[in-house]
């Protein structure tokens, strides 16, 4: 336990890596002030030294941990010509499930005020799913052009498949993160055709 009156660095993301743990034990219901600030290991009151309520703090944590996302994912674009697109992609879907990113989602959909203003953060232009749905379609766009993807490929469509249908996994029970590979995999190639895949097929 950190004494009192003595500063803590990086005092947020310290009360998010513990957020996740306890969702990642205990689920949407053991996530309260004093789960978090007794597994981060300060004082109780840390918490709303730095955040309004409850719900900010679960707000904030939601709209961190995608931001996260939305910047691990939005170089695909410049691979475009290197790998392969299925790795480029099963690597951007994978980004977005995390380690925690089941847990996550369940918090923000649990608290009615959360989601309203993870919604309302997104819709302001807060980085978030549709950050990552772009760099998608920007990396299969100039994958297009390479030739590595099939001429009549319609790629923002491509890129909402592959986006909705990992969002659909984080919001819904599935294979935990570890065993969550293999399906992206399958879930890619059922997608994206490159054209040497499409002329084999006629």
């Amino acid at each position: 336990m950190s004494p009192r009156g003595v500063a803590i660095p990086d005092v947020r993301e310290r009360l998010f890596a513990a957020a996740e743990r306890v969702l990642a034990r205990e689920g949407t219901a053991g996530l309260t002030n004093r789960s978090v600030t007794e597994e981060a290991g300060c004082a109780k009151g840390l918490l709303y030294n730095h955040f309004t309520d409850l719900d900010d703090f679960v707000t904030q944590l939601v709209l961190d941990r995608f931001a996260r996302i939305a910047a691990e994912v939005s170089p695909l674009p410049d691979r475009a010509g290197t790998g392969t697109v299925h790795d480029n992609l099963t690597g951007a879907a994978l980004a977005m499930l995390g380690t925690s990113g089941p847990a996550i989602a369940a918090a923000a959909v649990s608290r009615h005020q959360v989601a309203q203003r993870v919604s309302r953060s997104w819709a302001d232009g807060a980085p978030g799913p549709s950050a990552v749905e772009d760099a998608m379609t920007r990396y299969l766009e100039a994958e297009q052009r390479l030739g590595r993807v099939v001429p009549d490929a319609d790629c923002p469509m491509l890129a909402l498949a592959l986006t909705g249908t990992v969002h659909h996994l984080l919001m819904h029970p599935g294979p935990q993160p570890e065993d969550a590979a293999p399906l992206i995999r399958r879930l890619v190639t059922a997608l994206v055709a490159s054209p040497h895949e499409s002329t084999a097929s006629l």
